[in-house]
């Protein structure tokens, strides 16, 4: 598939000439374009690095998945590809001639999954460099954040096998620099890479990794897809796309690979060797943490004659995963169904960066069928991975209409239908007091509204007046959904002590409110929703920052520190250099005013 073409053709690429810096320039600028409404693919040609004096031929492609309709150009119909597996898991036993013919055209199609090796080398194999002649820096790999530790291959197809070479993988993890022929591996300890690696190092072997870049957008897609354990994500590429998809094999390990990518990377890793990875500016809107990872030892790096560098940018909300995430949360509803067959839809907000937040619909049974469902979520795949989940009722508003399911929800809310618990968390998450183990909270809002508000509402400024008259570290306050029958209390304080003390403190005024929110009064914007909810959901732990007293629920979702009794090191937010943001409006590369940087906490 030529991504390029078809993104021009439908007016969804911007080329843009000017010479710029794989040092901050060209991920601001992709970062800025993704939030715009009418966001489109990017394509630099005029690389540089400006600290090495270097000048890049090939160019960098940024933003493939720019929209809801360069999604459906690249990946397909997702709606039609989800009836397809949910037409397939509920085939049954043919009755009649005709069902038996309507059943083998349909398992003859499935001919085309299982991906296909050929013999030869292929388009990403042209050029062949090897020993001294492998140079990682001989690409335009990007320099994202003014904080992270190197330079990171952002869209790197990261492909490998089992020990005996019966399980095949591919899995999209960031993939840092170290020189000129080391990569570092972030996979994380829940993925099928690290389950080989381990089968590797137990038997005291180098484990063969092989990583594309570029080539058909549906590899990358495939990359990220949560496939269950063993099952080969290509073979998902040959579902949706009808046709095997073609690999040959690596040149110097046995790890077969695309034909068509732009770029292999090709190399072994020593499992005895693990190096500091990070930190990096990750989707979480957070610098992720220094931890040990793998390291690749490069062997060769084949290429088109004529390649094309991949790459994404990743930091707070909006970003391009909203529109992957779009096709991964439709197509995989029909498999999630089979571990939670009352399940009816499911919504992953971006700005809950997917694993952060989860709204489910569903059909109720029983009494407690939601905390049941809520247990058999946390229980699947990567879904083990959400740390907040809401589950409505069959009846409530469709689950993205925004307005009317909020109101749903809170008209629903009360404190005996809060379920607290523990789990695994995902690896980036900063906010668990252990690494990759954390608090999640289930709310079950499936049943009918509540009776009575019970409050007596204040104005804003009413309110927070008796607030500070409480607390002088309170300094704004604004109510949303005043309208329901739990309002939401949103308070920006300067924090001196253990947030628990100011709840307990503000208890007077308790008669007043059913949902309080607290945030850092730095770096939050109390009448931007958007941002309040990203905020707030990165930065609570359910087991630590949830608080229900007296029928009132309270949320401290400030920074945490030593004062929360806190040990690991709260990372900074993902930021824009501001010095970059402005030499690009000064060249008239980028057009965003003041009200944009501070909409997007840029």
């Amino acid at each position: 598939m030529d991504a390029i073409k078809i993104l021009k053709q439908n007016d969804l690429l911007r080329v843009i000439d000017d010479e710029l810096d794989i040092y901050l320039e060209i991920p601001h600028i992709a970062y800025v374009e993704v939030k715009k409404p009418d966001s489109k693919a990017l394509l630099f040609t005029n690389v540089v690095d400006k600290k090495s004096g270097k000048k890049f031929d090939t160019p960098v492609l940024m933003n493939i998945f720019c929209s809801p309709r360069a999604v459906e150009l690249l990946i397909g119909d997702v709606e039609q590809t989800a009836s397809r597996i949910q037409e397939l898991l509920h085939m049954k036993p043919p009755s009649g001639f005709m069902d038996k013919i309507s059943m083998f055209g349909k398992l003859f199609d499935l001919k085309s999954v299982f991906p296909k090796r050929l013999s030869g080398k292929g388009e990403c194999q042209q050029i062949i460099k090897l020993g001294d002649d492998v140079n990682l820096y001989d690409m335009p790999v990007l320099t994202t954040w003014e904080q992270d530790g190197g330079p990171f291959i952002t869209m790197g197809q990261v492909y490998t096998t089992s020990l005996d070479g019966k399980m095949h993988n591919v899995g999209m993890y960031r993939l840092q620099v170290y020189s000129k022929n080391e990569l570092g591996l972030h996979w994380q300890i829940h993925k099928d890479s690290n389950h080989f690696f381990h089968q590797y190092k137990k038997a005291g072997v180098k484990m063969p990794v092989s990583i594309g870049v570029g080539g058909d957008p549906m590899y990358i897609w495939c990359g990220q897809a949560p496939l269950p354990m063993g099952v080969f994500e290509l073979m998902l590429y040959g579902f949706i796309r009808g046709e095997n998809a073609q690999l040959v094999k690596s040149i110097t390990n046995d790890i077969y690979i695309p034909k068509d990518v732009d770029f292999v990377i090709e190399g072994f890793v020593d499992t005895t060797r693990l190096e500091i990875e990070g930190p990096f500016g990750d989707h979480t809107g957070y610098y992720t943490l220094e931890e040990e990872y793998p390291v690749l030892e490069v062997t060769a790096i084949t290429s088109k004659k004529s390649p094309v560098f991949a790459a994404t940018v990743v930091g707070k909300p909006p970003l391009e995963d909203k529109y992957m995430g779009y096709a991964t949360e439709r197509i995989f509803l029909p498999l999630l169904k089979t571990t939670a067959p009352d399940l009816i839809d499911y919504y992953m907000p971006e700005n809950g960066v997917f694993h952060n937040l989860i709204l489910a619909k569903m059909n109720v049974s029983y009494p407690g069928h939601a905390t049941q469902l809520m247990h058999a979520f946390w229980g699947v795949g990567q879904m083990s991975f959400v740390k907040h989940a809401i589950f409505v009722d069959h009846n409530s508003p469709e689950l993205k209409n925004h307005t009317d399911i909020t109101k749903y929800i809170l008209n629903r809310l009360h404190p005996d239908n809060v379920l607290i618990t523990q789990g695994v968390v995902d690896a980036l998450d900063h906010s668990s007091p252990k690494f990759a183990r954390g608090g999640k909270l289930g709310i079950d809002c499936t049943g009918e509204e509540i009776d009575h508000l019970g409050i007596t509402l204040l104005s804003d400024n009413e309110l927070l007046s008796k607030m500070q008259q409480i607390s002088n570290e309170v300094t704004a306050l604004r109510q949303y959904e005043t309208d329901t029958k739990s309002p939401i209390c949103v308070i920006k304080t300067k924090k001196t002590r253990n947030q628990k003390y100011l709840i307990e403190d503000l208890k007077p005024l308790y008669e007043h409110i059913k949902v309080l929110v607290i945030v850092d009064d730095a770096k939050n914007d109390i009448n931007n929703p958007y941002m309040l909810i990203w905020r707030v959901v990165n930065n609570i732990d359910a087991s630590r920052d949830v608080y229900i007293t007296n029928n009132i629920i309270a949320l401290d979702g400030t920074n945490k520190n030593n004062l929360d009794n806190f040990h690991r090191r709260w990372p900074d937010d993902v930021d824009c250099t501001q010095s970059v943001l402005d030499s690009l409006v000064e060249r008239g590369i980028l057009n965003i005013d003041q009200d944009f940087r501070d909409k997007f906490y840029l």
